[in-house]
């Protein structure tokens, strides 16, 4: 009865007839990915500290972003957080802005995959490396992570999750409520990947301040549909939010402002930061030839 139990714990059953029990979800699958990925990232990185002494602050930075990450997704998908969703719209809905917006470009900010490879031992590397290079694995990477499928792929998660039937049959169905945020989790990931440090070469701080500006703007509106409705979205919230104590339609209203204004917020924040690197980035450039110019002349004059 104990895994029945736990499977349920962040469900509600199809006439809401109840509170779930509010606890920690320690879904097998869940335990399993979160403590493979963080042991497989520590041996990574401690390889990599033993190999060179430089950039060790650099790797350190990143280790410690992936660390947070990864603690804010245990948050998200293992403390009470994940079964009070199941009763409150709003603590639903900020589990999914710590998946989106705290987990996800923290994982990214870490790096994983190339400290992932050196976890594994030196024999299995070339023909990992090999196989990830092959032309279609490559491609299709490329074409995750190409900007706009990535921004298309993360906008039509939201949206499409958020309609009322797909929402409730989340909240039934556990395995439905797994693909819900996964698709959430994985979309965001993809997302913030293309607008991150470390890939400027491939999309630009300008494509980047696009996707996350028109991000804020479409998950606003959103949120401020949740926010200004008249009546509620998700009638199986009724019963369990009434038996905490909460008016359902004062807590949608809740759960809207949270999407609107935090995480509006945190959009309009890293939008700043990439202006801001943008910013510094071409002004290094024009200082450098501003400095080279007093030494051409100097130099000149020597001779």
């Amino acid at each position: 009865m104990a895994p029945l139990a736990a499977a349920r714990a962040h469900t509600l059953s199809a006439d809401a007839t109840g509170v779930p029990d509010i606890g920690w979800t320690f879904e097998p699958w869940v335990v399993v990915l979160l403590v493979v990925t963080l042991g497989l990232y520590l041996a990574g990185y401690l390889r990599l500290r033993a190999r060179s002494r430089r950039a060790r602050g650099f790797r350190l930075r990143q280790f410690g972003a992936f660390v947070l990450g990864w603690a804010m997704t245990v948050l998200a998908l293992v403390s009470p957080l994940d079964a009070l969703g199941a009763a409150l719209f709003s603590a639903h809905m900020v589990q999914h802005e710590v998946l989106m917006l705290l987990a996800a470009p923290l994982l990214v900010l870490g790096r994983p995959l190339a400290v992932w490879m050196w976890a594994l031992p030196s024999s299995w590397r070339p023909a990992i490396g090999h196989g990830l290079h092959a032309p279609g694995v490559r491609g299709s990477w490329r074409w995750m992570t190409s900007p706009s499928v990535a921004w298309a792929f993360h906008a039509l998660a939201l949206w499409a999750w958020h309609a009322p039937p797909l929402f409730e049959a989340a909240l039934t169905r556990p395995g439905i409520h797994t693909l819900q945020h996964a698709s959430f989790f994985v979309s965001a990931l993809f997302f913030w990947w293309t607008v991150l440090p470390g890939r400027r070469g491939h999309t630009g701080d300008g494509h980047a301040m696009l996707s996350v500006f028109t991000t804020m703007l479409h998950t606003g509106a959103l949120g401020a549909l949740l926010t200004l409705a008249p009546g509620l979205w998700y009638p199986i919230y009724v019963t369990p939010t009434t038996a905490l104590g909460f008016d359902p339609l004062q807590d949608q209203q809740l759960g809207g402002l949270i999407m609107w204004v935090p995480g509006g917020l945190a959009y309009f924040l890293a939008g700043l930061a990439i202006a801001l690197r943008y910013v510094l980035d071409r002004r290094t450039p024009a200082l450098a030839a501003g400095h080279a110019v007093p030494l051409a002349r100097s130099a000149r004059g020597s001779r």
